[in-house]
C-alpha cells in the first residue's frame, strides 16, 4: 500500500480512546470523509476504521474501532497517521510534496541527484537534492523548474548561474 502522511497522534483526549491528531496537511477536513487510516510507528502499524472524526480550532479529534480506552489510546503517541495514497484527491495545478520527494532531478542529460526535501521559504519552496556532490538547493521557480513528470519520477530544471559550484 502505497501511504500518505497526513498527521501525527499527540495523545488521547478524554476517557473513550479518542485520538488528539495535530494535522500534516494543508486540508484538515479530509480527516472528516476518511473512513480509515493506518497508524505507523516505524515497522509497527495498525489499519483502524474511523467511527467519528471531529475538528477543533487547529486540532482534529478521531475515534476509532478497537481504541476504547485513554489506556490504549496512550500506546499510540507519537504514532503517524497515514493514508492510501488512492484517497489524495487530485489537485488541479501543481504537486504534492509526497509526489516530488524521491524524484531523480537533471539537468540536461547530468544527474544533479535526488530530490529530499521540499523547504517552505515563504518567497518561494525550494527543493533540496541529495547528490554525489552534496546537498543543492533548487529554488521552485518557473524559470528553473523546466518539467516534473511524476509517473516517470524526473524532474527537468536549468539551474541559475553560480548555483552548482565544482
Amino acid at each position: 500500500m502505497d501511504e500518505v502522511l497526513i498527521g501525527e497522534v499527540l495523545r488521547p483526549q478524554g476517557y473513550g480512546g479518542e485520538l488528539k491528531i495535530y494535522p500534516l496537511t494543508t486540508d484538515p477536513d479530509r480527516f472528516l470523509n476518511l473512513h480509515e487510516v493506518t497508524l505507523r510507528n516505524g515497522k509497527n502499524f495498525k489499519h483502524l476504521k474511523i467511527i467519528s472524526a471531529r475538528k477543533q480550532m487547529e486540532f482534529v479529534y478521531l475515534t476509532v474501532a478497537g481504541i476504547e480506552s485513554a489506556d490504549t489510546a496512550e500506546k499510540y503517541r507519537g504514532w503517524e497517521v497515514r493514508i492510501d495514497r488512492s484517497e489524495v484527491p487530485p489537485l488541479k495545478e501543481g504537486w504534492y510534496y509526497f509526489e516530488l520527494e524521491g524524484m531523480q532531478v537533471y539537468e540536461g542529460d547530468t544527474l544533479l541527484g535526488t530530490l529530499s526535501q521540499v523547504l517552505e521559504t515563504g518567497a518561494n519552496d525550494v527543493y533540496l537534492v541529495k547528490g554525489a556532490k552534496g546537498e543543492l538547493c533548487v529554488p521552485a521557480l518557473k524559470s528553473v523548474v523546466q518539467s516534473v513528470d511524476v509517473p516517470g519520477r524526473r524532474m527537468e530544471v536549468i539551474l541559475p548561474p553560480g548555483l552548482l559550484e565544482d
